[in-house]
């Protein structure tokens, strides 16, 4: 249990480490080279698990904890259909939201991480 403890706070950098190799894997396939610069994004979660700093660490949660808000209202104006999309886009909508909750508790965790002086 002890263990388990030790390393519960990597997990929301491995999280979002996870989505930008997707992210880059997924547009690599269709765009080429031009995917490349996603990967600057990982730099900062890389450098957390490297060698974790307490001002990059509230930095990137406060960042992220407003950009998953607003993915939060964009979330939410899709589902009450405040703007109307395609149908072939809202075959999408479950998954989604999935990302757009998980994003929102992970970035949550790294300002609770950073408050709580984990590192």
């Amino acid at each position: 249990m002890n263990t388990i403890s030790k390393y519960t706070k990597y997990i929301p950098y491995l999280y979002f480490l996870s989505v930008i190799i997707y992210w880059f894997t997924d547009l690599n396939k269709s765009e080429g080279l031009s995917a490349y610069p996603i990967l600057l994004f990982a730099i900062p979660f890389l450098w957390q698990l490297i060698k974790p700093s307490r001002k990059l660490n509230f930095s990137l949660g406060i960042v992220f904890v407003c950009l998953s808000s607003y993915l939060v209202l964009a979330y939410l104006s899709d589902v009450f259909n405040i703007v109307n999309w395609s149908e072939s886009s809202q075959k999408f909508l479950l998954f989604g939201g999935l990302l757009v909750i998980a994003n929102l508790i992970m970035s949550l965790w790294i300002v609770r991480n950073s408050i709580r002086k984990v590192f």
